[in-house]
């Protein structure tokens, strides 16, 4: 495949000259059928933490490859945001499986077969993703990649230029870069609140108090979203050593006065 290619297709050219972040409708089906993808998704950073939240996803499946790398932490999409360059795995049966241990074989599972992952940004400026997940032919084409790139490009200029995308509520609502202002209007309002709660908990920082999130959700195969809203009602509670554990959890993680309500299904999904 080559590396760039000068004239994009006259579907994408369509859609970049439609291109509207706060107007009527999920454009992502849209931008699908122009690059000619199984998926599209389009996720934003947001907060102090840079936390990666999910705008417009399509399909379904899409939205849940999302989901699943925010669980797990690796992936196509947090490698982009990290390197700042595209990452091209139209063929996850050919990526080394220590790359990506956790995410590939869930990912087969799910159905998802090849990702492709453009960062947006410009320089060191990060502001979120698109992640297109490759047909059936297991390839990117040269005028895919050709569209991606320049979807990529206009998405990244109208949040920096201060476009400021609908939230998934449709309410209009937006922050600086196109971020959902209110902690009611992100996807993952939950995961930061329940961050900032084992946070305290465990009296650690906001950065370990999300990696022991994660590992919980990862050990008892839940998603983490599941997770961090039974965190939130506290249906499930982390403390601070393993020994005042009498469920024996290696996280650490459950109820530990007996009183309270416990995690559904004993922790598990």
């Amino acid at each position: 495949m080559a590396e760039t290619s000068t004239v994009i297709s006259d579907g994408m050219a369509e859609v970049l000259r439609l291109l509207r972040l706060d107007g009527p409708g999920d454009p992502a089906p849209s931008w699908a059928r122009a690059l000619g993808a199984e998926g599209v998704a389009l996720t934003l950073l947001v907060g102090a933490g840079r936390t990666p939240e999910p705008l417009w996803c399509h399909p379904e499946l899409s939205a849940r490859f999302e989901e699943l790398q925010f669980t797990l932490g690796e992936g196509p999409g947090p490698e982009a945001i990290r390197t700042g360059s595209p990452v091209l795995e139209p063929d996850l049966a050919r990526v080394r499986s220590e790359r990506w241990p956790a995410l590939l074989p869930t990912a087969w599972e799910l159905g998802v077969y090849g990702v492709c992952c453009f960062p947006l940004g410009i320089g060191a400026i990060r502001v979120g993703v698109l992640t297109v997940l490759c047909d059936g032919d297991r390839r990117m084409s040269e005028q895919q990649y050709a569209d991606a790139t320049a979807l990529a490009a206009a998405l990244t200029g109208a949040l920096l230029n201060g476009d400021r995308p609908r939230n998934r509520s449709g309410d209009g609502g937006g922050g600086a870069l196109g971020a959902p202002g209110s902690p009611s209007g992100l996807h993952r309002a939950a995961v930061h609140q329940a961050t900032g709660m084992i946070s305290v908990q465990l009296g650690v920082s906001m950065e370990e108090a999300l990696l022991r999130l994660r590992a919980h959700a990862y050990g008892h195969e839940r998603p983490l979203g599941q997770v961090a809203k039974d965190v939130v009602a506290r249906r499930l509670r982390f403390k601070k050593a393993l020994d005042d554990d009498p469920d024996g959890d290696p996280d650490g993680d459950l109820n530990d006065d007996g009183s309270g309500p416990h995690s559904p299904d004993g922790g598990r999904g």
